[in-house]
């Protein structure tokens, strides 16, 4: 089994997409006005309507209401990218903090609510785990 996606339910696919975008620098792809991708190295940021949660199970998802799950992205320098997140990223829940396990986090919202957490690797050992 590999794990490939994480997906966000949205009342607005193409402000979501756009966010993405330019904190990640990548490049989406629109599947359609109701669905979006952005596809990194090591697993697809996949960007839904709500209008695309009845095709799985009527009210099984809600927008904006995500209060348990941070999606993660890993960062050359954690300090650097919150320098030009500045002026964009309107929610920082913290400034770059070293965690106990060695990453340098950067935490904030999306215009969603959801949390987001960019990190470093600063410690001999999380280096290690993530340059394997």
């Amino acid at each position: 089994m590999d794990f490939v996606s994480i997906r966000i339910i949205t009342s607005d696919v193409a402000r979501l997409l756009e966010f993405y975008e330019r904190v990640t620098g990548v490049q989406g792809i629109r599947v359609t006005e109701d669905f979006a991708e952005l596809k990194t190295a090591g697993v697809t940021l996949a960007i839904a309507s709500t209008r695309t949660v009845p095709l799985f199970a009527p009210g099984s998802a809600r927008p904006a209401e995500n209060h348990s799950v941070i999606t993660e992205f890993l960062v050359d320098d954690v300090d650097r990218v919150h320098q030009n997140l500045k002026g964009f990223v309107t929610d920082f829940v913290n400034e770059p903090t070293t965690m106990p396990w060695g990453n340098r986090s950067l935490l904030f919202r999306d215009p969603d609510g959801n949390l987001v957490n960019f990190f470093t690797p600063v410690t001999p050992q999380a280096i290690e785990k993530f340059t394997r």
